[in-house]
């Protein structure tokens, strides 16, 4: 049996643009819902669970920023942000807002393809059910590795999608330093100026660690390595 198509949700304003993705998509395999704005994406997402969502940053009401924290308080489904802003502060900016990817207009739909495949290569896959667990203990955290789960006691930790991936890489290499350039490989992000990508992967460090360490300041479990990257180093 085929594996089941990814479902996207398109959110923009822009109703010529909603369709001509929709369309791009379509034939390239994918089913696709679109919204108009984050409030219609809300309610979509209320009864639908969707692979990736493609939305728009300038947009009527909430924007793409904002409704971008908001998923993230519950969610981990992966967001790639468009926008007609392309500086790095600006993709910085949509990283901590905790998007996996962000695409400035104008863009070729077949680089919108290659980044959609790419983020849904990266999400961690399902582990057999047989797969005995394996825990690294961070302190008061733990990283199910089988099951690719953060927990803090009793309480899931929600992680991105980028987040997941990051953990997923340490933890197959725990007392090992990686470099920024080794992790932006790993992360599929190998397009761009290279300083540009390492600083994103900066970024994502950076909110990983308010999610692991107890003083994010000072980090304990994921530790900088002068001149070799950053480095897992589980209890």
């Amino acid at each position: 049996m085929s594996d089941p198509q990814p479902h996207l949700l398109i959110i923009d304003d822009d109703e010529r643009i909603r369709t001509l993705l929709a369309k791009f998509l379509i034939r390239h395999g994918f089913l696709v819902s679109t919204a108009r704005d984050a409030a219609h994406a809300g309610r979509l997402m209320a009864g639908l669970e969707f692979d990736l969502l493609v939305m728009d940053v300038m947009m009527p009401g909430e924007d793409g920023m904002t409704f971008t924290r908001r998923i993230r308080e519950h969610s981990r489904v992966p967001i790639l942000l468009l926008t007609a802003k392309g500086e790095t502060d600006d993709r910085i900016r949509g990283l901590e807002a905790g998007a996996d990817d962000y695409l400035a207009k104008p863009f070729e739909p077949k680089e919108l393809l290659l980044r959609i495949n790419s983020i849904l290569r990266r999400m961690p896959e399902a582990q057999p059910v047989d797969a005995g667990p394996k825990v690294l203990h961070l302190g008061p955290v733990r990283y199910d590795v089988a099951r690719s789960e953060l927990w803090r006691g009793s309480d899931l930790v929600r992680l991105t999608g980028t987040e997941a991936q990051l953990m997923k890489i340490f933890a197959a290499h725990p007392g090992t330093a990686l470099s920024r350039s080794q992790l932006v490989e790993d992360l599929g992000r190998g397009n761009g100026a290279e300083a540009a990508q390492e600083r994103a992967v900066d970024v994502q460090i950076t909110r990983l660690r308010r999610k692991i360490e107890p003083d994010p300041k000072q980090p304990r479990y994921l530790q900088t390595v002068r001149g070799a990257g950053y480095m897992l180093a589980p209890d």
